[in-house]
């Protein structure tokens, strides 16, 4: 039966041709920017159709084109974790790991507990925090190749590997608390004050993470007990054979290299530190000043030094550790995107493989292995992006919006509410760009909620549900297929496993609006 699924690439090329389909048989329209009395406002045209032919083709190349940013990004991280992963370090780390996690069943508390279910809810919420404060999305895609294999020596699969990473930041993305790519635009188009409306964004959060995490954890309580029950168990396959290899090749060693990079990593860090030795971590609207790198460089001095003593595998992991630390402290101090976090990770494998002994034939070797390995990921994230050039090139996009949006006048507060929650939602399969699609629905969502009486807060709330939860499942999202080729799951198994979760979150969304229209709530 499962060898009867269409292959992922076919499935997003049909999704190609349907879109071009609707360029057929809906009108072209664009909204154009109206001045009257000194205001910008947002009007709607029906303009001549684009009906979509040859470019179905075409679509390819312009969504290589438009994800080129995810896409390189994906295989210069494919291929630094390979040279990495080479030495077998990550294998060595999670053996460490697992080691540490058999001690804590000693004591009795924890065992009653289930000190795996601490360390998904522990990694889930720090993960949905980051989605939360600062909106990580593509920064997930770093993490997958680590979360997966530690989640399968945990006795789980790669769907609840991705579920920590992925699924946990866009909960917090959905529950967006000081959000500066959703939360910031919405409010700030909507002419409030940011980050208004904070107790309640927070109540959300907490909401929203209690439904999701406690679907997560009962999922790997099932699989943990029969790992055969999970959908890519064979997929699975893969991951278990690296594995099994790596830990039965593992070498503990220091050779004399890896002590010569040490040094190199002290002086670039040293330099950083006292090129800017202060950091002006923002976080929402709110910033702070604090002496972060060199602080950050007498840290790695010291767990540099005592890894470096015991082996060359837990220095890779600590360079690994320092340069995740150092993504987020370059997201939130120095506004890094993917272009920055991309080379962040190519140095590491550079750093990483040199530390390794390798030759410099042998590092360009294992970072063409790695982006062999990972270039089917990064082939489905650029066929993915071609629905949206389809849909954009018909003139068609704007007249979705328009249609869903023109006839809500005469609903009472709660349907009114419920219907912009329910187009954002849907637009959001069009337009998975939060930031692109809050300057797109605001100018002319704010208006008409002014008109119905009700709050432009409880607008940007809808806006922010209807953003967030679907970027879970839709196809047009580099992010999620670009996550879902790294941990090899298919995009049809896993829309089977996770459309039951966001039909619980997107009811949960509509019965979180209802009390910003029904109640008075500080900031609405």
């Amino acid at each position: 039966m499962l060898s009867k699924i269409p292959n992922t690439f076919i499935l997003i090329f049909f999704m190609i041709v349907l879109a071009a389909l609707l360029t057929w048989i809906l009108p072209g329209g664009e909204y154009i920017e109206v001045k009257s009395n000194g205001e910008t406002t947002l009007q709607f045209r029906f303009v001549e159709s684009q009906p979509q032919t040859w470019q179905v083709f075409s679509a390819f190349f312009k969504g290589f084109q438009r994800q080129s940013g995810i896409i390189v990004f994906i295989l210069l991280i494919g291929g630094a974790f390979w040279v990495v992963n080479s030495s077998n370090a990550i294998q060595a780390g999670i053996q460490s790991f697992l080691a540490f996690t058999k001690k804590l069943e000693h004591y009795s508390w924890l065992r009653y507990i289930g000190v795996n279910n601490i360390i998904l809810v522990l990694i889930m919420l720090l993960f949905s925090a980051f989605g939360a404060i600062f909106g990580m999305s593509e920064e997930t895609i770093a993490f997958i190749i680590v979360i997966v294999p530690l989640a399968l020596s945990m006795g789980y699969d790669s769907i609840t590997g991705v579920c920590i990473v992925f699924v946990a930041a866009g909960l917090g993305f959905a529950g967006a608390i000081l959000n500066p790519f959703t939360i910031g635009i919405a409010q700030g188009i909507a002419g409030i004050p940011l980050f208004s409306g904070l107790g309640y964004r927070i109540f959300c959060w907490i909401v929203i993470n209690i439904a999701g995490i406690t679907y997560v954890l009962i999922y790997a309580r099932k699989i943990r007990r029969e790992p055969q029950r999970s959908p890519v168990y064979k997929e699975d396959e893969y991951w278990r054979e690296h594995q099994k290899a790596g830990m039965n090749n593992i070498d503990y060693h220091t050779p004399r290299s890896a002590w010569i990079v040490f040094g190199c990593l002290i002086a670039v860090q040293a330099a950083f530190a006292i090129l800017s030795p202060v950091t002006n971590l923002k976080i929402g609207n709110a910033s702070r000043e604090i002496i972060l790198i060199p602080v950050l460089l007498i840290l790695f001095i010291i767990s540099g030094f005592f890894s470096l003593k015991k082996s060359v595998h837990f220095f890779l992991l600590t360079i690994l550790v320092f340069t995740i630390i150092y993504l987020i402290t370059g997201v939130m101090g120095y506004d890094w995107y993917i272009m920055e976090i991309a080379t962040l990770f190519f140095v590491m494998g550079i750093a990483g493989g040199i530390a390794a002994n390798n030759s410099g034939n042998k590092i360009v070797s294992l970072f063409m292995d790695g982006i062999r390995d990972i270039i089917p990921a990064a082939l489905i994230v650029g066929l993915a992006g071609g629905i949206i050039i389809i849909l954009e090139d018909g003139k068609i996009v704007d007249t979705i919006l328009y249609g869903l949006s023109k006839n809500m006048k005469d609903l009472g507060r709660v349907s009114t509410i419920g219907i912009m929650y329910f187009i954002q939602t849907l637009i959001n399969i069009v337009i998975p760009s939060g930031s692109a699609k809050a300057a797109l629905t605001m100018p002319i969502m704010a208006p008409f909620s002014d008109l119905i009486g009700i709050s432009r807060q409880a607008t940007v709330m809808a806006f922010q549900f209807g953003d967030g939860f679907t970027n879970m499942i839709t196809p047009t999202s580099g992010v999620l297929i670009g996550v879902l080729g790294i941990a090899r799951i298919p995009y049809e198994k896993w829309v089977k496993w996770v459309y039951p979760l966001i039909l619980i979150l997107m009811l949960l969304g509509f019965l979180l609006l209802i009390p910003t229209v029904l109640m008075k709530l500080g900031g609405f």
